[in-house]
């Protein structure tokens, strides 16, 4: 898979643009300001139909603007498919494929699928559980694009849910009747639990199946790291008690809900749930190598306790984790049946030489590989290809 024309209008900073691209590696230089992120992002949001810098749609049209259109030819297996999104922040995004409306934007999703390399991505070891959830819940919908309708329908019923709480609530401290908000309230825990069960379950599968990945990802860009180094866990608000299916964690998330009740009623938030998660990601440095407190000489050897990357990984360590986590994403979904395409978002500027190299070498072989870099030089010699020149507004392919 990969995007062979990209066309801007009103995005970013572009009034217009175009841009022909080939499959192996496009390196885009430029200052920094120019707008050569703005033209990988809009790749990105093609695919996810969000961005990886910005939480909303808005500073994605250009100033002045009332709208923003992104569309790109996709090359898949020899046929090509032209993909449009039309931004419009206060109202509905529009989408078309071939120039055929969708019914709705989402359904454009994972038609083209992207893996983003960035500065940001420190905050999925650093940042809020909220970075980690969006983390697998945006992998989740590239690998079964359902999965956005399901993601969308959680949300609703999240602040449906929120703002009943907060009626019944008030209702229980004598404002009003509480015996119609309760009961209303019944029926949209039954939503939240069935919807956040689904979610739920997709969650915890879709981290056993990136274990694996992470461990070889790690081993690959940290020095001197083992197979067993990198860990990651799902860690639900409530006790699952061995649950796996989406009925099983439906009925552990209702009776927990039935549970804290009188706590949400106080607070006018929904206390359980999917949106509580979080991911957890340690570190367990040279697992097995040694011995543990107390151990004699005929005991095993205890593997050192694993940490919290987050507040005990070096700056080092930290970038190595993070990085992984895209590698181990990427590796995943090309062994799902197509080779996303790979954005490097001034990723090369973070890192030193050698782990440069160690990380060009690493994506080479992918179908897509989209740089972008401040100076030509910050671009491995592994990813030498097409390159284009960014600055003034405008997008020149070098000689």
């Amino acid at each position: 898979m990969h995007v062979s024309h990209l066309t801007l209008h009103d995005f970013r900073s572009y009034a217009s643009a175009e841009v022909a691209l080939e499959p192996g590696a496009t390196a885009f230089i430029g200052r920094n300001g120019q707008g050569k992120t703005n033209l990988v992002e809009a790749i990105d949001y093609l695919s996810r139909l969000s961005s990886h810098r910005v939480a909303s749609d808005a500073p994605l049209v250009r100033a002045g603007a009332d709208q923003a259109v992104v569309r790109a030819a996709v090359v898949r297996d020899g046929r090509t498919a032209v993909l449009e999104v039309e931004l419009n922040p206060g109202r509905s995004n529009r989408a078309r494929v071939n120039r055929s409306p969708l019914p709705r934007a989402r359904e454009i999703i994972g038609l083209v699928r992207t893996v983003v390399f960035s500065p940001e991505d420190l905050v999925l070891v650093k940042g809020d559980p909220s970075d980690r959830r969006r983390f697998l819940d945006d992998l989740l919908v590239l690998r079964a694009p359902r999965l956005a309708g399901v993601r969308a329908d959680y949300d609703r019923v999240l602040r449906q849910r929120n703002s009943l709480l907060k009626t019944a609530g008030q209702a229980r401290r004598g404002s009003s009747s509480q015996e119609g908000a309760l009961a209303t309230l019944s029926v949209w825990d039954d939503h939240l639990t069935r919807v956040g069960g689904e979610l739920l379950a997709e969650r915890i599968a879709l981290v056993d199946a990136l274990r694996p990945y992470l461990a070889r990802a790690y081993q690959s860009v940290a020095r001197g790291a083992g197979r067993d180094d990198a860990e990651l866990e799902y860690r639900p608000s409530l006790e699952i008690d061995g649950a796996r299916s989406a009925g099983e964690l439906a009925a552990a998330l209702l009776a927990e809900v039935e549970r804290r009740r009188g706590d949400e009623l106080d607070r006018g938030v929904s206390l359980v749930g999917p949106h509580r998660d979080d991911l957890l990601l340690s570190l367990g440095h040279g697992a097995g190598a040694g011995a543990g407190p107390g151990a004699g000489p005929d005991d095993e050897p205890q593997a050192p306790p694993r940490l919290p990357v987050k507040g005990y990984a070096s700056h080092g360590e930290s970038w190595s984790f993070a990085l992984a986590l895209r590698l181990a994403s990427y590796d995943l979904l090309r062994d799902d049946g197509d080779d996303p395409i790979l954005i490097l978002d001034d990723v090369f500027a973070e890192l030193d030489t050698e782990r440069r190299e160690q990380l060009a070498d690493l994506v080479a072989g992918a179908e897509q590989v989209l740089v972008t870099a401040a100076v030509a030089a910050d671009v491995p010699k592994a990813l030498a290809g097409v390159r284009y020149l960014v600055g003034g507004g405008e997008v020149r392919r070098e000689p």
